[in-house]
């Protein structure tokens, strides 16, 4: 089973830390050259790309808002500008807010969605086209979350952008598939990150008492995402399409949507 992606290109979105840092050096440790985006942290951003070359393979740090379509545009005229083709698309840039739905804010809500949605939109559109244009195939990949089915008090605007993230895989998947382009979906649980997760992240009590909600009785590692991304963007993974691999270790099993 060929799980390496040697001689590819990715862009790895929101991969100065946590999740999209790891999936990067993986992707460049399989083989591939890969574009990092940040968006405030550029010291991240260099650790992942000093990561990278390390391994032995390019780089390019390009600083992007995914919610500003002008500025994807720019993203990818730089990719293709230094790597002259695209073969991985891996959309992992996203927010969260949290508060009841009925208390929230326009700005909060359209914020969220802008992030997590458009950006999602305007990343991937333009994976699809330039992956036609180079004469189809490619892998275009989306960090949702278990979330995207299982709904909380409070966590209301990153569920339903993750829901809509979920149909956009679909149906990209159905529309792209005689291009021979793959779309896929992998739904993270609990993961141990900065950002997102910061009280686990720095509470080591609190991610062992949320772990034993969790059927492997542990918390989620970038690493773990990073496993399935590489093997969904590789060759042995030609015929999945249109579906979202939960990396959580069980906890759906348990927390299954209402």
């Amino acid at each position: 089973m060929d799980v390496r992606l040697d001689g590819k290109v990715a862009l790895v979105t929101g991969s100065s830390k946590g999740i999209g840092k790891g999936i990067a050096e993986e992707f460049a440790r399989s083989g591939a050259d890969v574009t990092i985006t940040y968006e405030g942290d550029v010291t991240g951003a260099e650790e992942t790309a000093a990561v990278v070359r390390g391994l032995g393979r390019r780089a390019l740090i390009v600083r992007v808002d995914v919610a500003d379509e002008a500025a994807v545009d720019r993203l990818y005229d730089a990719h293709l500008a230094e790597f002259g083709q695209l073969d991985i698309l891996v959309n992992n840039a996203a927010i969260v807010s949290h508060g009841r739905i009925h208390e929230m804010s326009t700005e909060t809500w359209r914020k969220v969605m802008a992030a997590n949605l458009d950006g999602a939109f305007f990343c991937m559109r333009a994976a699809a086209r330039q992956m036609i244009a180079q004469g189809g195939q490619g892998r275009i990949i989306a960090i949702s979350s278990v979330h995207e089915e299982a709904c909380t008090d409070g966590g209301g605007p990153y569920a339903v952008s993750k829901a809509g993230l979920r149909n956009l895989v679909r149906t990209m998947a159905i529309e792209l598939g005689e291009h021979g382009i793959t779309v896929n979906g992998i739904a993270p649980g609990m993961t141990v990150t900065p950002g997102m997760n910061t009280a686990i992240y720095n509470d080591e009590k609190l991610r062992e008492e949320r772990a034993q909600l969790i059927v492997l009785k542990r918390a989620g590692y970038p690493q773990d995402i990073a496993n399935m991304a590489v093997f969904l963007a590789s060759d042995a993974a030609s015929y999945c399409t249109g579906s979202t691999y939960y990396v959580d270790g069980g906890w759906m099993l348990t927390h299954p949507p209402v």
